[in-house]
């Protein structure tokens, strides 16, 4: 048990594993249940943050690395926000995957649950983007090259390795087309940079003003 835990694949699979699993649980109870599925939410990236937290020595690309060039934060934030304009304009109907949905709604009749709003906004913008980033890019784009992933050179990555990796990364998502972008561009600003918290903060960027829009729009579909 110990072995699998010091496994440095186990350190990136976790934490999105535990989070896919509570997506999951919060679309089969649906209104099955008597408590507000919503809260479901904080208590999803509340056990992620603690994942990551937990596996953190495993993460030698993130760990003593957060300095970088200012071109390269700058790059990071140049992505993150172009990534945000598609994400919210690529709206035709061959670009989502099944029918729209609701998405997440904070509100409580017509007036918005701050508590609720608040916990989406920073899950989604702090949480996430380390969680996705150390699984589709440090992992599974690297893992495509080779399983012994950690001998991967990020800046090394071949072409193939990207597309398919930014290819599934975007099904994930109801979004399917704006996420295949995303990947691709997180993806290359991984290969470009070598540095892991290029793409996170880029990630967190989007996932950030994505929140703010959401919640002045009202736009609830996006979350």
């Amino acid at each position: 048990m110990s072995s699998m835990l010091s496994n440095p694949a186990t350190a990136r699979v976790v934490p999105f594993a535990i989070y896919i699993a509570f997506l999951a649980l919060s679309g089969v109870i649906g209104d099955a249940v008597s408590f507000d599925v919503r809260w479901l939410y904080p208590l999803r990236v509340g056990i992620v943050a603690l994942a990551l937290v937990f596996f953190w020595k495993h993460y030698d690309e993130l760990r003593g690395r957060i300095s970088m060039p200012g071109g390269f934060w700058a790059l990071s934030l140049t992505v993150g926000i172009v990534v945000f304009l598609l994400w919210v304009n690529l709206s035709a109907s061959w670009m989502f995957v099944g029918e729209a949905g609701k998405g997440f709604d904070p509100r409580d009749g017509e007036h918005v649950n701050i508590a609720l709003a608040l916990f989406r906004v920073a899950g989604a913008a702090l949480v996430v983007p380390v969680m996705e980033e150390l699984f589709w890019r440090s992992f599974v784009m690297r893992w495509i090259d080779n399983q012994d992933f950690q001998k991967v050179v990020p800046t090394l990555v071949t072409l193939k390795a990207v597309l398919l990796s930014s290819l599934v990364f975007g099904f994930e998502h109801h979004e399917w087309f704006a996420g295949v972008l995303a990947g691709l561009a997180y993806a290359w600003l991984y290969r470009a940079t070598g540095n892991l918290w290029a793409p996170v903060f880029a990630h967190g960027i989007t996932n950030g003003l994505l929140g703010m829009w959401v919640l002045y729009t009202r736009s609830w579909q996006f979350w």
